[in-house]
C-alpha cells in the first residue's frame, strides 16, 4: 500500500491511495466472508453458497464497498498522521480503479484546518473605552453587602409602601370570567418590582393589612399569553400580610458582619482595593481581545465551512447547559421565541465565525513564536481554576482528566501568546463622543 498527499488550497488536502492487487484480492475474500451469511441462493443452504456463484449472480461489485471499508480507515489515519494533517469534515471519496487482478486506486479530498498567513500582531495600536472607579460603583459594592447582612420584619402598623414585600390572595376576572393563572393565595409580590401587571403594584400602595380591593389593569398587547393580552381585567385582591427589609446601618458594626475588617474606614477601604483590581484586570482584558481582533483583522485565512457548522453546534450546547443551570428547557424557551434550533444557529453564524477566526490566528501565533507553557505556567491556570470554582487547588488538580489537563495547557498557551501580544502594544483611551446638540443649541452658545 501507498500514499501520497497532495496540497489543494489552504484548507483542503488530497490523499491519493494505492493497494496492490494482492491486498485487494484478500480484502475481497474477507468481505464476502463478512456477508455470505446473509447470502441466500436457491439450491444452497444459507450462507454455503461459494464466492464464484454469489459473484455470478450479483456481479463482485456486491463486495467492493466492504472490501475497501477494510483497508480505508488504517491507510487514512497513516497518511494523515504522517502529513500532519487536521481534518474538519468527512472526507470526499473518488474511486479511480478497482476489479479482479487489478490494483485498488482511489483518493480522498477532505478540508483540514487551514492555513492563516499572519499580518502584524506585535507593535498594535488599538483603542478601548476603560472603566474607571466612581463612587457610585463603591456605593452600589457597598449597597449589595448591605442587602446581604438585611433582615425582614412583619409590618403591622402601617399600610403597605413601596418596597415592601406582600403576602396577598387575588382573583382576576375578564368580563366578569375568570381566566387561567388569574387566582392565586398566599402569593407573595415586592411592590415596586414590576412582577406583576403594569398597575397592579401601584393600587397597593396604601392598603392595610386585612383589606379587599378591586384593582382595575390591563394586560399588556405582547403580553405571552394570547387569551389575556391587551385585555382590561378586575383583580380581587386581599392583603395578609407586610413585611419589610431592615438594612443595618453603615458602621463599625456592619463591617465587622460582612468583613474580616473591625472599622468602616478600613472596609470601605478594601472596597475600592477589590474594586479597583476587578476593574483593572477588566480593562487588561478589554486590551486583550481589541488586540486580537486587530491581529485577526490583520491576518489571512479561508475557513472550511465545516469549521463554522461545528462551532456553531458547539454554540448551541452551551446554551442548553446554560438553559438547564436555570432550569429552563432550550428548546421550550425557543417555542416561546417562536424561534428553530436552525434559525438560532444562524443568528449566530457570525459570531461562531468570529470565535473559529480567533482560534485559528492564536494558534498561529503561538507556532510562528514556539511558544509552549512550562510547568510553572499550568500551574497557574491550574490555581486560577480552582479558585474560580472555589475548590482547593491541589483537590482540583487531582480530579482532572487528561483531556482537561490538555486543555489547560492550551489555555496557558492562549494566555502567554495574549501577554506576548500585550508586550509592546499601545492601548489608547477611547474617547467618549459628545453628545449630539439639539437644533439651535449651537445658535444660542455664538450668542
Amino acid at each position: 500500500m501507498s500514499y501520497n498527499y497532495e496540497k489543494l488550497s489552504g484548507n483542503k488536502a488530497k490523499l491519493s491511495f494505492t493497494f496492490s492487487a494482492e491486498d485487494f484480492a484478500d480484502a475481497m475474500q474477507k468481505a464476502f466472508l463478512k456477508i455470505r451469511k446473509s447470502i441466500n441462493i436457491p439450491g444452497f443452504r444459507k450462507g454455503k453458497a461459494p464466492r464464484k456463484v454469489v459473484e455470478t449472480l450479483y456481479g463482485e461489485s456486491i463486495l467492493y464497498d466492504d472490501a475497501i471499508n477494510l483497508l480505508f480507515p488504517d491507510a487514512y489515519e497513516a497518511a494523515v498522521k504522517e502529513y500532519d494533517l487536521h481534518p474538519v469534515d468527512q472526507p470526499e471519496f473518488n474511486l479511480e480503479e478497482i476489479g479482479t487482478g487489478k490494483e485498488l486506486k482511489f483518493n480522498v479530498e477532505v478540508y483540514v484546518r487551514p492555513d492563516v498567513t499572519l499580518g502584524q500582531y506585535k507593535g498594535l495600536e488599538v483603542e478601548i473605552a476603560k472603566q474607571k472607579l466612581t463612587d457610585a460603583m463603591i456605593d452600589a459594592e457597598i449597597e449589595r453587602d448591605r442587602d446581604k447582612a438585611s433582615r425582614t420584619i412583619d409590618v403591622e402598623d402601617r399600610p403597605v409602601e413601596n418596597g415592601d414585600t406582600v403576602n396577598l390572595d387575588y382573583a382576576g376576572t375578564i368580563d366578569g370570567v375568570a381566566f387561567d393563572g388569574g387566582t392565586a393565595q398566599g402569593q407573595t409580590l415586592v411592590i415596586g418590582s414590576g412582577n406583576f401587571i403594569p398597575g397592579f403594584e401601584e393600587q397597593m400602595v396604601g392598603m392595610a393589612i386585612g383589606e379587599e380591593k378591586d384593582l382595575n389593569v390591563t394586560f399588556p398587547a405582547e403580553y405571552h399569553s394570547a387569551e389575556v393580552a391587551g385585555k382590561a381585567a378586575v383583580f380581587h385582591v386581599k392583603v395578609n400580610g407586610i413585611q419589610k427589609v431592615e438594612k443595618p446601618e453603615l458602621d463599625d458594626d456592619f463591617a465587622a458582619d460582612v468583613s474580616e475588617f473591625d472599622t468602616f474606614e478600613a472596609y470601605k477601604a478594601d472596597v475600592v482595593k477589590r474594586l479597583t483590581e476587578r476593574i483593572e484586570k477588566s480593562n487588561e482584558n478589554a486590551a486583550k481581545n481589541a488586540l486580537v481582533d486587530k491581529a485577526v483583522e490583520n491576518a489571512e485565512v479561508d475557513i472550511p465551512r465545516a469549521m463554522i457548522e461545528t462551532q456553531g453546534d458547539y454554540m448551541i450546547r452551551e446554551m442548553e447547559m446554560n438553559a438547564a443551570y436555570q432550569g429552563i428547557r432550550l428548546d421550550d424557551y425557543l417555542k416561546y421565541m417562536g424561534m428553530t434550533r436552525e434559525a438560532l444557529k444562524a443568528q449566530n453564524e457570525q459570531e461562531a465565525t468570529r470565535r473559529v477566526k480567533n482560534e485559528l490566528v492564536i494558534e498561529a501565533i503561538r507556532k510562528a513564536e514556539g511558544i509552549e507553557p512550562t510547568e510553572e505556567d499550568i500551574e497557574k491556570q491550574i490555581r486560577e481554576q480552582a479558585e474560580r470554582y472555589g475548590q482547593d487547588a491541589e483537590e482540583f488538580r487531582k480530579n482532572l482528566t487528561e483531556e482537561q489537563k490538555e486543555y489547560l495547557k492550551d489555555d496557558a498557551a492562549i494566555s502567554l501568546v495574549l501577554d506576548l501580544l500585550m508586550k509592546d502594544a499601545t492601548i489608547l483611551e477611547k474617547k467618549e463622543e459628545a453628545p449630539a446638540k439639539e437644533d439651535g443649541e449651537e445658535a444660542e452658545e455664538k450668542e
